[in-house]
């Protein structure tokens, strides 16, 4: 089960523990992720998986979690003679951050509505309190 939410404000965080907190992206996501925004252009999965020490299955993978979030970008990218193969690059951090807030404004919204809704489910009021002895 999750830590409390008291608990979690109570740790210290980095900015890269947002990528878990509201994606659940995994260590080597994030170690992925910081690959392709310290290359500076675009990589292939082999090369991310080779960077990472992972084989290129598991980095994959990592990739795909990435891209699915809205984390990174894919490109195709084509040979002269056929044929083509894929890059990956950060998406803009801009881009990524106003996501994440839309995300936290949601979910700021749906708690207020809960903790309302159980106000209103819990409320008692003080005239109707009476201690039957």
């Amino acid at each position: 089960m999750p830590d409390s939410m008291s608990e979690q404000l109570k740790q210290d965080m980095e900015c890269e523990g947002l990528l878990e907190c509201f994606h659940g992206l995994k260590q080597l996501d994030k170690q992925c992720f910081q690959v392709l925004v310290r290359a500076g252009e675009p990589l292939t999965v082999d090369e991310v998986a080779e960077i990472v020490e992972r084989e290129r299955s598991t980095a994959y993978r990592s990739i795909q979690r990435l891209l699915q979030s809205g984390f990174i970008q894919k490109e195709q990218v084509n040979y002269e003679q056929g044929g083509y193969y894929h890059v990956y690059s950060p998406t803009d951090p801009e881009k990524i951050s106003d996501s994440m807030q839309r995300m936290l404004n949601d979910w700021y919204a749906k708690m207020g509505q809960l903790i309302q809704e159980f106000e209103d489910k819990y409320e008692r009021p003080d005239a109707e309190l009476t201690v039957e002895g």
